[in-house]
């Protein structure tokens, strides 16, 4: 799971590169990813995530814990 968010399910977006004569090429919108390892207290052990800086808020805002949770629920962490 390369370049995928593991706490929002954030992934790769394919657009179009517009030049100023209006041609168009493919290109990629990469999600903006972070590895960082969190501690979770219900578990006692340390979990490493890869995550976008949104969820990193997200986590901030409900707590590593009911994120995990909410992810596991989802499909985006197995465990």
């Amino acid at each position: 799971m390369s370049r995928v968010c593991q706490i929002t399910g954030k992934s790769v977006m394919v657009g179009n590169n517009v030049s100023h004569s209006q041609r168009k090429t493919k290109r990629k919108f990469l999600p903006n990813l972070i590895t960082k390892k969190f501690f979770i207290p219900e578990e006692n052990e340390y979990i490493t995530l890869k995550l976008s800086t949104s969820a990193l808020r997200t986590i901030n805002k409900k707590g590593i814990s009911v994120c995990v949770k909410e992810a596991r629920a989802k499909g985006y962490i197995k465990k």
